[in-house]
C-alpha cells in the first residue's frame, strides 16, 4: 500500500467551503474510480491551505494520481491560483 501526500498553499481560506464542495463533487469520483484506489481524505489545514492524502495499491497508481491531481486542479481551481503542491509519495509502514 502507497500514499501520496499533497500539500497546496494559496487558497483563500473564506472560499474553503465551495472549494470542498468542488472537490467532493469533481475530483472525488475521479480518483476514487483510479486504479488501485484505496482511500482519500482531504484536510483543511487553515490559513489556505489543503493537504490530501491519497492511498493506492501499488506505487505507480500513487504516483500516476499526481498528474490526476494536477490536471483537475488545473482545470477546476484555477482561479485560485495556488502554489504547485509539495508531494510526498512512499510506502505505508503502519496502517492502523
Amino acid at each position: 500500500m502507497f500514499a501520496t501526500i499533497r500539500r497546496y498553499k494559496g487558497f483563500p481560506q473564506d472560499k474553503m467551503d465551495e472549494i470542498v464542495k468542488r472537490v467532493t463533487d469533481g475530483f472525488v469520483p475521479l480518483i476514487s474510480a483510479s486504479e488501485g484506489f484505496i482511500d482519500y481524505r482531504f484536510i483543511d489545514s487553515g490559513g489556505g491551505i489543503i493537504t490530501t492524502i491519497s492511498v493506492f495499491e501499488t506505487m505507480e497508481d500513487s504516483v500516476a494520481s499526481n498528474k490526476a491531481a494536477a490536471d483537475w486542479v488545473k482545470e477546476n481551481l484555477a482561479e485560485y491560483n495556488p502554489s504547485p503542491p509539495q508531494i510526498t509519495t512512499g510506502e505505508v509502514r503502519i496502517d492502523k
